[in-house]
């Protein structure tokens, strides 16, 4: 009784599961379809029991089908019993459709049979086939964004040329636009490059698009717009509305500066052409000089505070690789927090190591991103508002790594019900 139950209760089973399910014999003729699989080839059971399983298979696994099984029997070698794959089969009308096989061999009471489980890829299929239509669309719409950002990035040197005859102010800003013109003849083989080596990983394609089309289409339009209104500003006492737009561009081609150096180290990450050149710096001269440089950067009555241990001597380090670093580290806080808030950098030196800690009382990490901190492109779901290319992070773990380094966060930070942490650990001498 128990025995007949059991095998009422996996015929049940069979009967209702989803996938196809179909046995066969050693020469291949059909034993029993489950209704799935009757549907799903547009067959009544009778019709298949009986024939040979290739009546459900269009060329060439028609042809190839017997071969299969008696290589088999003779070898006893497996090829595919054990091992999913995608073919085709063969529906009552006569169409073809993708599917997934997964072929196992069972002994029944000294009776050898194969039991084939089948999945319709169809919709799979099709959604790929969305997918890359998708990309397609995408990639030719980036060919048009190109195009017209050269085409602007064309009048903007033309406008930024006028204003530069009649007023000094702006040598700076043709200064930043000629090193963005010239970081972008630069980068544009290497990120041609970047991306099509990561053209398989689709989701990682669509967050470089997203961000991408966001922070370069801000920083473009806001130039173009204050370039138009320079333009109709031609009167002596409109001076101050003229420094405003000014000011403007000034902000936005910085931005544009700032990306695509991400780009830029990045790319030349993954391509392995850094070079480290280490040089002797005193770290407290140092890290007094960065506190310095990002002063500006501070939102309105921020405060940083540097606190060195034992932080007056020497170390053998790249100085532009561990300025990258600490500065991303100090923007990022200040970026994240709010006005009047207090970034507490602290630095120690013992052990033949370099400790570095950066706290904020911004608004954290939400736990479920916290995984995927330093993956490329990656920005939590609370920043969206706040501009980011989500690279900063990734390369400094990339540096780290090449300098032996470790990086390490808390969010939120240590006695706070908010706030981040970061603490890295540098060797001293890095003589790479």
């Amino acid at each position: 009784m128990v025995k007949a139950d059991a095998e009422l209760r996996l015929q049940a089973v069979i009967d209702t599961a989803i996938d196809g399910i179909i046995t066969i014999d050693e020469q291949g003729i059909v034993e029993t379809l489950n209704p799935a699989a009757a549907e799903l080839f547009g067959f009544d059971a009778q019709d298949v029991i009986g024939h040979n399983i290739k009546m459900l298979m269009p060329s060439p696994y028609f042809e190839e089908h017997d071969f299969y099984i008696r290589r088999y029997l003779d070898s006893g070698k497996p090829h595919i019993i054990g091992i999913g794959r995608e073919v085709e089969g063969k529906r009552k009308d006569g169409t073809v459709f993708p599917l997934r096989l997964a072929v196992s061999e069972v002994f029944l009471e000294g009776k050898r049979i194969f039991t084939g489980i089948i999945h319709d890829l169809s919709d799979v299929n099709s959604a790929k086939e969305k997918i890359l239509r998708l990309n397609r669309e995408l990639e030719e719409q980036n060919a048009e964004l190109d195009r017209k950002v050269h085409e602007r990035t064309e009048k903007l040197a033309k406008v930024v040329d006028q204003l530069l005859a009649t007023n000094k102010k702006l040598g700076k800003e043709i200064h930043d636009r000629q090193a963005v013109e010239e970081a972008l003849r630069l980068s544009e083989k290497e990120l041609k490059e970047t991306l099509d080596k990561e053209k398989e990983l689709s989701q990682l394609k669509s967050r470089f698009v997203s961000m991408a089309s966001h922070e370069f289409r801000t920083p473009l339009s806001t130039i173009l717009s204050s370039i138009e209104l320079v333009e109709l500003l031609e009167k002596p006492d409109q001076k101050d509305k003229r420094v405003k737009h000014i000011d403007r561009i000034k902000n936005a081609v910085s931005h544009l500066t700032s990306i695509l150096t991400d780009f830029l180290s990045l790319s030349r990450l993954e391509e392995g052409r850094i070079q480290f050149q280490p040089q002797h710096l005193n770290i407290r001269d140092f890290c007094l000089d960065v506190v310095d440089e990002l002063k500006n950067h501070l939102k309105t009555d921020q405060k940083l505070n540097y606190t060195g241990q034992n932080d007056d001597q020497d170390a053998f380090l790249d100085k532009n690789v561990l300025r990258h670093i600490l500065s991303n580290l100090l923007i990022n806080a200040s970026k994240y927090s709010g006005e009047g808030s207090l970034i507490d950098f602290k630095l120690k030196i013992t052990q033949g190591k370099i400790y570095i800690a950066v706290q904020d009382e911004g608004i954290g990490i939400p736990k479920e991103d916290q995984k995927h901190l330093f993956t490329r492109f990656f920005r939590a779901n609370n920043v969206e508002n706040i501009k980011g290319t989500g690279l900063g992070l990734h390369i400094v773990k990339r540096y780290l790594d090449l300098m032996k380094g470790e990086i390490e966060f808390k969010s939120p930070a240590p006695g706070m019900d908010k706030g981040t942490i970061f603490t890295v650990f540098i060797p001293i001498n890095q003589d790479l």
